[in-house]
């Protein structure tokens, strides 16, 4: 049924800074399986294209991804691991540790895959480093599409695989103030929009800085 033209529909938006739920959690976890092509089960770089939160937090919040996925009542797989699901685990321990992780991490949080699959996949750790770093670095980036006619984006809301490595890359995997993984445990780093997504910004590397958890929750959407 439409709306009618004079009756107006308000939606409540997140103050910036509050607390995420798992409730919230686990909801878009949800919505994001439901999107077209719907599925029971979400790839950590699905979400990132079309959820609403940051990876990392469910994986700490529920221990791993895969218990999120459970959690949320959807499927997990470990049975075969595309190149893009690979790659997208090196990444994120890249980003965790901000540095080149250790073949030893793979065992550890936030790592989502042991060794088995790089090992079947590229024959050996260094391999399937030397495989990331050349995808992560080539230039075959994905076409930018036009999902928000409204807001006239000619971009999607989640930086791929590749345009967070470069960003992380330039910016030294270092947020602004200074805090980075790679000198102080547990900093964690986001990729957001310097121009809000909602204000118009466009998800390309001009954009794009890298933040740390705690500057990106204390920076205002203005």
């Amino acid at each position: 049924m439409e709306t009618p033209p004079n009756k107006l529909i308000f939606q409540l938006s997140r103050v910036q800074g509050q607390p995420i739920s798992d409730a919230e959690l686990l909801a878009d976890l949800q919505r994001v399986a439901s999107l077209p092509p719907a599925t029971n089960f979400v790839t950590i770089g699905r979400y990132t294209e079309h959820g609403k939160f940051d990876s990392t937090t469910i994986s700490r919040r529920f221990g791993t991804w895969n218990k999120g996925l459970l959690t949320a009542g959807l499927s997990v797989s470990n049975e075969f691991y595309s190149d893009e699901q690979l790659f997208e685990n090196l990444l994120i321990l890249w980003q965790h540790y901000g540095r080149q992780p250790r073949k030893k991490e793979l065992t550890e949080k936030p790592s989502e895959i042991s060794e088995g699959p790089y090992k079947r996949r590229f024959n050996g750790w260094i391999a399937a480093l030397n495989a990331f770093v050349n995808y992560a670095n080539s230039n075959d980036v994905e076409t930018p599409q036009k999902i928000d006619s409204a807001n006239r984006h000619t971009t999607s809301r989640g930086p791929s695989l590749r345009l967070r490595w470069k960003v992380l890359q330039r910016d030294r995997f270092t947020c602004k103030c200074g805090r980075s993984p790679a000198i102080t445990a547990g900093v964690e780093l986001h990729v957001d929009h310097i121009i809000p997504w909602s204000k118009g910004g466009e998800t390309v590397i001009e954009n794009l800085k890298t933040l740390c958890s705690v500057c990106n929750l204390g920076k205002s959407n203005i």
